[in-house]
């Protein structure tokens, strides 16, 4: 939802400065937030950390899982052996025989009882062979089979306790997306301090390009009001040579300001995602004062201290490595579980060995107690505090260098306003200066030394003028970002 509106906003955008042709402050910022590449990495460490936290919390419920195998034996498993499984299928010879030795006994002992068991002899072989076919049963019942085997079962896990990890866990996921929210936010502030630079410093070089024509025409003026006077007598060629040479370095600085000037629009540019030639025009370009809002450092101060996204960035970690120790202190105690699980086999051993697929369910309870691992749960956990108190420190650290530079931001917003409120009075003086000097040559009772000298003051004047109030403008969007409130 985030990409389509960012999407939107881009386009909207786009529309909105092919209808102007003009770029504000405001849709520079805009363009350059939808544009930047930084930017969209960090909301997709939003979109994983949120997915990692729905991940985590997971971890409560219980987990089913399903198993299936197969395996081919070379021999089957017997549970009996070669000399048993003979015995046993003989057993009717073998109770065949041991009946007629008694038979033949009896008879000999007793010759009246033989004449009884004479009927009965030849029931016995019957016997014998009855019982064969028992014992041979025996056997082929007692056959496993095994050599195809199957084997599947259908498991449910459901943790009870495993040592506060599972909560520790998904307050860390919390607290990364969270970190990454932070960290994205300041990424945006970044973006548009960056932004306002890179504008403020195109409407800086365009107000100097102005003012460098400016002195150009001046001083091509004199040029031409001293070469007149050379004719007519009353200017020496060291007058006008001294003219010329401004002249050439009047040319120059323009050119330097226009190659400045047309780096520095690449750069907006390319910041807010335009093509790096784009003939671009800003809607303050013809500025002429600023104004200045008025803050108080105390106030700054608590404001920085609530709203730093850096300082909300530390705390989300310094809160991560609380909740470390309590993941690796979770490692070293017990872990309860509740399983369940239904398995299948063939052959099955439910009711004999069958070549039948057969199952059973099952239900119990695992628990593993650590008893003795040499001090190695209270060494983790130790280096584990060691780092959260590291992180501690850290935030500690930055939110005393916090309040620092808000106090050097608020000191450097106002000796901007100082340094605009002098160099406008210092403007004033160098235009009625200039004035004079003008005047005077005209007249003819100042040297051309003196008109150029005025000329330089002027321009001196004039650029510090422009830098003052660029200055202003910086400070305030410096100001800003120190109390985390530039949006």
């Amino acid at each position: 939802m985030k990409k389509i509106a960012a999407f939107i906003l881009f386009i909207g955008v786009l529309d909105s400065i092919s209808a102007q042709s003009t770029l504000t402050l405001d849709s520079c910022r805009a363009l350059a937030l939808s544009n930047n590449k930084e930017l969209r990495i960090s909301a997709e460490k939003i979109t994983a950390a949120h997915y990692e936290k729905k991940a985590a919390f997971t971890n409560y419920l219980p987990k089913i899982a399903a198993i299936g195998t197969y395996m081919r034996t070379q021999k089957e498993i017997s549970l009996l052996s070669d000399e048993q499984k003979g015995v046993i299928s003989q057993i009717g010879t073998t109770a065949q025989g041991s009946i007629q030795e008694t038979f033949q006994q009896l008879a000999a002992s007793n010759p009246e009882l033989a004449q009884i068991l004479q009927p009965l002899a030849p029931l016995i072989p019957g016997i014998g062979n009855a019982l064969n076919k028992v014992g041979q049963g025996l056997v082929d019942a007692l056959r496993t089979d095994t050599r195809n085997m199957y084997a599947g079962a259908v498991t449910l896990t459901q943790p009870i306790f495993m040592g506060g990890k599972i909560v520790a866990y998904n307050k860390i996921t919390q607290y990364a997306e969270q970190l990454a929210e932070s960290q994205h936010a300041t990424g945006m502030q970044d973006i548009i301090l960056n932004t306002d630079q890179a504008y403020w410093q195109v409407i800086s070089l365009i107000n100097k390009k102005k003012l460098a024509q400016s002195y150009l025409q001046l001083v091509s003026q004199l040029d031409s009001d001293v070469d007149k006077m050379i004719t007519e007598g009353v200017a020496t060629k060291a007058d006008g040579l001294s003219v010329k040479v401004k002249v050439n370095e009047a040319e120059m600085k323009l050119t330097q300001i226009d190659n400045g000037l047309s780096l520095s629009k690449m750069v907006l540019c390319q910041l807010c995602g335009l093509p790096l030639n784009d003939e671009i025009r800003l809607a303050d370009e013809d500025v002429e004062s600023l104004t200045l809002p008025e803050y108080h450092v105390g106030d700054n101060v608590a404001t920085a201290l609530a709203n730093r996204e850096e300082l909300r960035s530390l705390d989300l970690a310094n809160k991560i490595y609380d909740q470390k120790v309590n993941i690796t202190r979770a490692g070293f105690l017990p872990t309860v579980a509740l399983t369940a699980n239904y398995m299948v086999t063939n052959p099955s051993l439910v009711n004999g060995f069958e070549r039948k697929f057969r199952g059973m369910w099952a239900v119990g309870a695992m628990v593993q107690i650590p008893i003795w691992n040499w001090g190695e749960g209270m060494y983790k956990v130790k280096a584990a505090k060691a780092e959260a108190n590291i992180a501690r420190y850290q935030l500690a650290d930055a939110k005393e260098k916090v309040e620092l530079q808000v106090s050097q931001a608020s000191y450097k917003v106002n000796e901007a306003a100082k340094r605009l409120s002098m160099a406008e009075k210092n403007l004033e003086k160098a235009d009625e200066n200039l004035r004079y000097a003008k005047l005077g040559f005209m007249e003819g009772v100042i040297p051309t030394s003196n008109v150029l000298e005025a000329q330089t003051a002027w321009l001196s004047a004039q650029s510090d003028k422009i830098d003052a109030q660029i200055d202003v403008k910086l400070t305030e969007v410096y100001l800003r970002k120190s109390m985390g409130v530039l949006k």
